[in-house]
């Protein structure tokens, strides 16, 4: 997926356990397929994960989620990964690395949604509690910025988007990017939020959310940012059961719709041929929006 990506299988995270973690060292280890973008997961035995960051850049994240995590685990309504272990470069690997025990639960798919309203109203509720948590301290977020910061970007991403056989309408994801750009600003103080409530960063089971992961981007920003799995995962039909539940405003409403369109029209021409978990749901996010 990306030109810098650290090569990992399954030999070296035995061989990385053996060297520092030897009793686990003994565990069968398998690599999860994953649309995820930063780590290569592999599960360790029935209770555990490694995670090898992919490149330097995911490498940075961990210590952010081992101080936070936490802390923060107590104050949202479902469970978040517990860092369990904390792994150095060996074996020819260079980063640093992270063990999580294993949280179950099944990655949520665009389109494949049980229990919709349901599961709205639990998105909302963690987007709720996480927003609410004191941010004294907090570090700013991946995506902390205020909308305007990602314009250079989502502007290049649709002017390369024009050049590809994507069905794409170029014209009409501009005239909704520059709406969500002409709403006003957050008017209050950061807030925690996740930024990246990608599907593949949700667990669900029994049509309930069961988990959310990946706190590497968390922090603080503008709460506009955690409102994305309006589009990129809940069907239109519950979508405003999402919008009453995180109780939000038409300017943060359509800021949020505007991070969801840029998340997508960025990621689409960069994973379009090498992650189709990614590329599929960027296509379904850029569909909803221009759709309504």
């Amino acid at each position: 997926m990306h030109p810098d990506e650290a090569d990992t299988d399954e030999d070296l995270v035995r061989r990385l356990l053996r060297g520092q973690f030897p009793h686990w060292a003994d565990l069968p280890v398998r690599r999860l397929e994953s649309g995820g973008t930063v780590n290569a997961i592999y599960r360790v035995g029935t209770g555990l994960t490694v995670r090898l960051p992919l490149t330097a850049g995911g490498a940075g994240t961990l210590h952010r989620e081992a101080f936070w995590l936490p802390r923060l685990a107590p104050l949202v309504p479902v469970p978040v990964p517990e860092v369990v272990g904390r792994g150095e470069p060996a074996e020819g690997y260079p980063w640093e690395w992270a063990v999580h025990r294993w949280i179950d639960g099944e990655v949520l798919v665009e389109g494949r949604v049980d229990a919709p309203g349901q599961l709205a109203r639990d998105l909302a509720a963690f987007v709720t509690a996480l927003r609410e948590v004191a941010t004294d301290g907090g570090p700013p977020a991946h995506r902390g910025d205020p909308l305007a910061a990602a314009d250079a970007e989502t502007r290049a991403a649709i002017k390369e988007l024009r050049h590809t056989d994507e069905p794409f309408d170029a014209e009409a994801a501009l005239a909704a990017w520059e709406e969500a750009l002409a709403a006003p600003a957050w008017p209050g103080r950061p807030r925690w939020i996740h930024s990246d409530l990608m599907p593949s960063n949700l667990l669900g089971a029994g049509g309930r959310l069961a988990a959310v992961i990946d706190f590497g981007t968390a922090g603080l920003g503008d709460p506009a940012v955690d409102l994305i799995p309006a589009w990129n995962l809940l069907p239109s039909a519950a979508r405003q059961v999402f919008r009453d539940g995180v109780d939000t405003d038409e300017a943060t409403w359509v800021r949020g719709r505007g991070w969801a369109l840029s998340m997508a029209v960025i990621q689409l021409p960069y994973y379009r041929n090498t992650n189709p978990v990614i590329s599929a749901n960027a296509r379904h996010v850029i569909r909803q929006v221009l759709g309504g």
